[in-house]
């Protein structure tokens, strides 16, 4: 899994293109893939899965695609399906798939505003951000109002078995930094339909728009760095590294008692510069305080300034989820336990395969040690 999401699949235009998204926020130039059990977003419209030695064949026995590496096979998979309610649209003619959208195979997620503050300049845009590509290219619309996400969301749990939510947003020029129109939001679908919903932002400048997120109704609260060394945030993140890491950390640490341990998140794009140690010291910090650090590999989308920087490679990955694993694993801040967003889905990573992997080992130690007692 860590392989297929660091070099991609290697897709051949006679086999078609199975459910994918291009640009936005979140998981893009990605499918879905179905293997062992597991959802797993794998990069196909990167200049790596050009390259990748992953390619599919038919099997023609099961009706699925056979995964293959270097011509030799792996595993058979399949992919999500196109969601039902993709086929709707709303009184006025917004199709619901410009609304929110399926991510994995069960999380519908949305960019409540499509525009940016960080964005709207080259010089301060965060490097990696694909957020204006799909709102240029027709996909979204600028700006979702809570009618509409309720109205898809009903739909998609109504038709498509959808069991959490994602919200997050381009950072507006206010104080709550996207904070109020996520509040507007989730008190709407929480009177639509109940479902967990996680809300992503940046920390807002007045805290206490933490508690009014939590009071709206949100589930889990998402606050991302992205990227921790200081020069590392500055080279890739020029506006948005003015909200030090210490700022998030003081934001986490009030947030927390709020949401609880483990229902706060942040995402880390592995692979920008960062260091194994660096980015392990700060998942340290964070697991104290109750924070589930999401560790991924960094997946460069076309059309972005970084659309040729390479993806990390696996032994990098491997070097930081396992023992990451084995950390959230002694703390209580696995996947599993989080009620909603990126942690629980886990698809843009292998984290959570390695969590269960540590909880293997753990138990098989636990069994040899009994019957040697």
């Amino acid at each position: 899994m860590t392989e297929l999401q660091t070099q991609g699949i290697q897709l051949q235009q006679s086999q078609g293109m199975p459910l994918s998204r291009q640009g936005g926020a979140g998981p893009s130039d990605h499918i879905a893939v179905l293997m062992e059990g597991q959802t797993v977003m794998v990069p196909v419209h990167t200049h790596a899965a050009k390259q990748s030695p992953f390619t599919l064949e038919d099997n023609t026995q099961s009706g699925s695609k056979r995964l293959m590496r270097g011509g030799i096979p792996v595993t058979d998979i399949s992919f999500a399906r196109q969601p039902k309610f993709y086929e709707l649209a709303t009184a006025d003619g917004v199709p619901y798939s410009q609304i929110a959208t399926l991510h994995g195979t069960e999380v519908l997620a949305t960019t409540v505003l499509q525009n940016c503050i960080r964005y709207d300049q080259p010089e301060t845009a965060c490097q990696f951000c694909s957020i204006g590509l799909s709102l240029a290219a027709g996909k979204t619309i600028a700006q979702k109002t809570p009618q509409q996400l309720a109205e898809v969301a009903r739909a998609a749990v109504r038709l498509d078995g959808v069991k959490h939510m994602v919200m997050t947003t381009g950072t507006p020029a206010t104080r709550d930094r996207g904070a109020q129109v996520l509040c507007d939001s989730v008190q709407a679908v929480k009177a639509a339909v109940d479902i967990p919903i996680q809300v992503q932002c940046e920390p807002p400048k007045d805290l206490v728009w933490l508690d009014r997120l939590k009071q709206s109704g949100a589930d889990t609260l998402g606050l991302h760095l992205e990227v921790v060394a200081p020069e590392v945030r500055h080279r890739i993140m020029p506006s948005k590294a003015n909200i030090s890491v210490a700022e998030y950390l003081r934001a986490f640490a009030y947030a927390v008692p709020l949401f609880g341990r483990g229902q706060v998140s942040t995402y880390i794009l592995a692979g920008l510069g960062d260091s194994e140690e660096q980015i392990l010291t700060i998942c340290d910090e964070l697991i104290a305080l109750g924070v589930y650090p999401f560790v991924v590999p960094f997946v460069p989308i076309a059309g972005t300034p970084l659309e040729h920087h390479p993806a990390p490679p696996s032994a990098m990955m491997n070097a930081i989820l396992q023992p990451l694993a084995q950390r959230l694993r002694e703390a209580g801040l696995t996947s599993e336990t989080s009620k909603a967003g990126c942690a629980r889905c886990g698809a843009c990573s292998s984290l959570k395969s390695y969590e269960k992997a540590s909880a293997t080992t753990a138990s098989s130690q636990q069994s040899v040690a009994g019957v040697q007692s």
